[in-house]
């Protein structure tokens, strides 16, 4: 256990507070390329709402005839909307943000082989959105069969064109994917008829020519998964659908994830007997729900009940999968949760949690370029870049760069596992009282250093803040601690 951090003067507060306030860059030193290194590109959580202007708007005829153009004609569409600014702090993604950021991302392409996106293309409430503004429909009002297919219509092309969107910005790159749980018809999905429409959308955008396409039909139809093999065949690339996995997923869902399981068991066999490196890519991930576990926590930092990510039986069985096959995976990627976070799945097994591109949850839009080993297919750093909404005309800049901020180099995986004794270490954080220094830069990175909704770990900001020295022991458990009871034994003896 670290001492404890004794009296800090106010200049020190303030220079903390102005390390981290406004999104400002921390020990950021830019990747460069070697002949033994590439780098990949990696965004999340995109959350497009093509109703982020309800004046374009004026009724069905305009929904249908967004349907019936060429997605190519979509563009000059948003273009009539006089909202020229990015997203705010608290929305989904309008078409200003989606512009931006996936010009910053083509901007820092570089060497990168492929690009990865982990889920969640259409905004939240994107149906009931659709039947509000398209519909006339009140929440009170069921949609009509009709106006259910236009809906589904509505949301297949919406799908083309965030695709085609990210398509044309990084050229002729695959791009490897998980589905996310708004990837979908229902909001709880994605649901079998979502997938089935979307199927050849996603082949063909994102990773045609990498996989065969009836090998990626068979499996993405029936359970949103599959494999690809886009850098030759040393990596195995496997996108789950971990959604099913999730609690609050309406329905019977044990045969969808005994089948995945099963395929997933398989692939890695497959993979290790051919000794190929694996990448897993998901949106939801194992662990717990660490915000609204935050949210309960009482006057003396104990929970009563933790809220999880996912039925604690399908998560078991889901690590119980990747722990027969130590040292296949060397890259393991999440989303979901839209923060600058990583859980410990194992010794061996590490998932970065990827910051989500949407500000809707007071985050800072932001995404990673992470070194990868060439020989080992391992990651061995990355950087961020986030665009601080508080600064306008928004823009991306390099924000931090994580062997820089903390001190540490070498495989990242094992970095992360490093890092967790001292982010994890109880330095009495109360009233206000510092953390230690790591425990600083993850506090400010967190929401990708939104210091206006979030200002970490000072106690000066919005009550809302989720990450506080009071709840702090939640996001700290939440990185090691998977299974609920070990994780509130963690944070209820913290």
């Amino acid at each position: 256990m670290s001492k404890v951090f004794g009296f800090m003067s106010l200049l020190g507060l303030v220079s903390i507070y102005l390390l981290f306030g406004c999104g400002a860059a921390t020990n950021t030193t830019p990747i460069t390329p070697t002949a033994n290194k590439f780098p990949v590109v990696v965004f999340s959580d995109l959350h497009f709402n093509p109703f982020y202007d309800t004046a374009l708007f004026t009724g069905p005829a305009v929904c249908t005839s967004l349907v019936n153009e060429e997605i190519s004609q979509w563009p000059s569409f948003f273009q009539n909307s006089t909202i020229k600014q990015a997203s705010a702090w608290g929305s989904d993604t309008n078409y200003p943000l989606l512009v931006l950021a996936l010009a910053s991302i083509k901007q820092n392409l570089g060497a990168s082989p492929l690009v990865i996106y982990t889920g969640d293309l259409i905004g939240h409430d994107f149906a009931s959105s659709f039947y509000e503004y398209c519909e006339g429909l009140t929440s009170k009002q069921s949609p009509s069969p009709q106006q259910v297919a236009a809906m589904q219509a509505f949301t297949d092309k919406t799908v083309a064109f965030v695709t085609a969107q990210i398509r044309a910005s990084v050229g002729n790159l695959p791009v490897m994917f998980a589905v996310g749980n708004i990837d979908s018809y229902t909001s709880y999905g994605p649901d079998s008829t979502f997938l089935s429409n979307t199927a050849e959308t996603f082949y063909t955008q994102f990773v045609n020519g990498t996989v065969d396409r009836q090998t990626f039909l068979n499996t993405f139809t029936s359970g949103g998964y599959y494999s690809a093999r886009p850098l030759g065949p040393k990596l195995m690339v496997i996108g789950l659908n971990t959604n099913p996995f999730a609690l609050g997923v309406p329905g019977d869902n044990d045969s969808a994830v005994a089948a995945e399981l099963a395929w997933l068991d398989s692939s890695l066999a497959s993979a290790q007997a051919a000794g190929q490196n694996v990448w897993l890519l998901m949106h939801v991930p194992p662990g717990a729900n660490t915000v609204t576990t935050a949210a309960s926590v009482n006057s003396s930092g104990q929970i009563v009940s933790a809220a999880m990510m996912m039925y604690q039986s399908y998560q078991a069985s889901f690590l119980q999968v990747l722990s027969k096959y130590p040292g296949v995976i060397t890259m393991t990627l999440g989303a979901h949760t839209h923060m600058d976070e990583y859980r410990i799945l194992s010794p061996s097994v590490v998932l970065d949690e990827v910051p989500a591109i949407s500000p809707c949850f007071g985050e800072n839009p932001a995404f990673k370029v992470f070194t990868i080993s060439q020989s080992t297919f391992t990651p061995t750093d990355y950087s961020s870049l986030n665009s601080d909404l508080a600064v306008m005309p928004a823009q991306f800049n390099n924000y931090y760069t994580f062997s820089a901020a903390y001190s540490l180099q070498g495989p990242l995986g094992a970095s992360l596992v490093q890092l967790y004794p001292e982010l994890a270490t109880n330095v009495a954080l109360t009233g206000t009282q510092l953390p230690n220094a790591q425990q600083a830069l993850y506090m400010g990175q967190y929401n990708s250093g939104n210091a206006t909704w979030n200002p970490n770990p000072l106690p000066l900001g919005a009550p809302w803040n989720p990450v506080t020295p009071a709840n702090w022991p939640v996001f700290a458990c939440g990185i090691g601690k998977m299974a609920q009871l070990d994780f509130e034994d963690c944070v209820n003896s913290y």
